[in-house]
């Protein structure tokens, strides 16, 4: 962007910035091949979204065209937010980015200013991926899979320490979580072509090997007894060897009493052995994605999301065009930031997002003034704004008002003092038109999301279930893949509800009707990792305490399959 100012190319320097600047909002903690996904898919979709808004705008199609293009955007950007968070990602910033180029005329050509802003990105991710982090051992373009791996060891460790029914729960669905991270580090797009390195298949192994003691770990937990401070060293010594790139060194074993005790010590022995020599590549998992990504986004939860966005977003464009027709394009930015219904509770979004606004607004009103005829002070405000993006993505409130300040600094550098007033205007009039959009019942749509969530969560549970209950020569690799399948059902329901639960009482009560189903439904899954790891490492057949238990479960659960 300097450069770009500094031979009086404005024009290209918007999208520039505008290009990095979503590149840091996106960006998150994690390794630097999840970057790559996180951040340029998502840029792609944003170049895509700006040079087909300006080609529209040079087209010479009526600004009331505008109305019917954005809400068709906003239907596929709805869309596809129920596919995952990068594809969400994707959806925002294609909406947002056409109703920039629509909206700011500008000399540059669609393709250029597509390519700006895929170059300001670029700009960003390179660093993300170049620039080591602080305080790792190892290879350092393996730093955030180690971190992640490292943290899923220590999440057994802390499943372990667990006291009581309720702790025991916070921390294995902390324990799945962990696990999804890792196995998201690991399995994203390559930094570099050819075979796996040694550490790479090292790691890739140690990572394989903690799912036994996450199964091992969890029956223990089951079985409800306080287990001695000794068992979860073991883990924690792992977790370090991983971070550290080193050996693992003497293990505690927990003992051999019960089926539990002796599948953990096997567990931890067969984990304590992928720390020495590289073992053989364990390939990532080959995804199949696409049609599983249409069918959530065509299904319900979809088709809810894309209406929302797009009766959101085509109200704003019009109220904005029949209200300021000369910056049109604030209001419906503003509506597609809000409206989104993966992005938190609404209610609490829309307030945070008026606070900041305000602040940040008021903080470009005793910029603007100064910023005409120089160079050195719009720069500048852009640098620390953009250097404090990764800092307010914390906070809502902080994120906003450090975005307005970077936005207006870009849009209004030739004299924008008027920008502030329309701005707070456009903010709270976007609030309310999203209160309103996102509120509106739909018919045959009320609380589907949960509705969903839980019923991909039962049906998971389910299938493990059954693949439990087949006995002990049921295939344990399948039997694994159907227990991260349940948990990961499990922990996205689980957020569905948290979600659900902090709008208004009319969305929350489908929410609060579905959390004791969850509840058994994770008991439910506890106790089948218990059984399976009875069957595996005892006699052979189900205790009747497991069976017992999996039957009252099982009658408390509307359906399992």
């Amino acid at each position: 962007m300097v450069g770009a100012l500094a031979f009086g190319a404005v024009s290209a320097a918007i999208p520039l910035a505008l290009g990095a600047m979503f590149a840091g909002v996106n960006d998150r903690p994690g390794s630097r091949r999840s970057a790559l996904a996180r951040i340029g898919v998502p840029a792609l979709g944003g170049a895509v979204g700006l040079g087909a808004g300006q080609a529209a705008q040079v087209s010479g199609l009526p600004v009331s065209a505008a109305v019917l293009g954005l809400g068709l955007v906003g239907l596929v950007a709805g869309g596809v937010s129920a596919v995952g968070p990068v594809a969400s990602a994707v959806g925002t910033q294609l909406l947002i980015t056409a109703a920039l180029g629509w909206g700011i005329a500008t000399p540059l050509p669609a393709w250029a200013q597509s390519l700006c802003f895929l170059g300001g990105a670029a700009w960003l991710l390179a660093l993300r991926v170049a620039l080591p982090a602080p305080g790792r051992g190892g290879p350092y373009l393996l730093d955030g899979e180690r971190g992640a791996v490292a943290d899923a060891y220590q999440a057994v460790a802390a499943l372990l320490e667990a006291d009581g029914p309720s702790e025991h729960s916070r921390r294995r669905a902390a324990l799945s979580a962990a696990l999804d991270r890792a196995q998201d580090a690991l399995t994203g797009p390559r930094l570099r072509r050819g075979a796996l390195g040694a550490a790479e298949r090292r790691l890739r192994a140690q990572f394989a090997a903690v799912h036994p003691l996450a199964e091992a770990a969890t029956a223990l937990a089951w079985e409800g007894e306080r287990l001695p401070t000794r068992v979860a060293r073991g883990p924690r010594r792992l977790a370090e060897a991983v971070r550290d790139g080193g050996a693992c060194g003497p293990l505690p074993a927990p003992g051999r009493a019960t089926a539990a005790q002796r599948a953990f010590d096997d567990a931890l022995l067969a984990a304590a052995q992928t720390f020495g020599t590289p073992t053989a590549a364990v390939p990532a998992p080959v995804a199949r994605r696409w049609a599983r990504g249409m069918r959530a986004a065509l299904g319900p939860a979809g088709r809810e999301y894309g209406l929302r966005v797009a009766l959101a977003t085509a109200a704003s464009t019009a109220a904005a065009q029949a209200l300021h027709p000369a910056h049109w394009y604030w209001l419906p930015v503003t509506a597609a930031f809000l409206v989104k219904p993966d992005l938190g509770p609404l209610v609490s979004r829309t307030l945070n997002r008026v606070l900041g606004t305000v602040v940040g607004a008021g903080v470009f009103g005793v910029l603007a003034p100064e910023l005409p005829g120089t160079l050195w002070l719009p720069v500048a405000v852009v640098a620390v704004t953009g250097a404090l993006i990764p800092l307010s993505l914390r906070h809502f409130a902080l994120q906003t008002g450090v975005i307005t300040v970077l936005v207006l600094t870009l849009v209004g550098r030739e004299g924008g003092a008027g920008l502030v007033g329309s701005r707070i205007e456009d903010t709270l009039l976007a609030c309310a038109l999203v209160l309103l959009v996102g509120h509106v019942p739909i018919p045959g749509h009320h609380g589907v999301g949960v509705a969903l969530r839980r019923a991909r969560a039962e049906r998971a549970a389910g299938e493990y279930l059954r693949h439990v209950l087949a006995g002990a020569g049921a295939d344990p690799v399948a039997r694994g893949r159907l227990r991260r399948a349940a948990y990961r059902e499990l922990g996205a329901a689980r957020a569905g509800v948290e979600l659900a639960a902090a709008e208004l009482p009319s969305h929350a009560r489908p929410a609060l009707a579905a959390a004791p189903v969850l509840q058994a439904l994770e008991r439910l899954v506890d106790t089948a990792t218990a059984a399976a790891v009875e069957l595996d490492h005892g006699e052979g057949e189900l205790p009747p305490r497991h069976r017992r238990e999996l039957e009252r479960l099982l009658g408390r659960l509307p359906s399992t399959g």
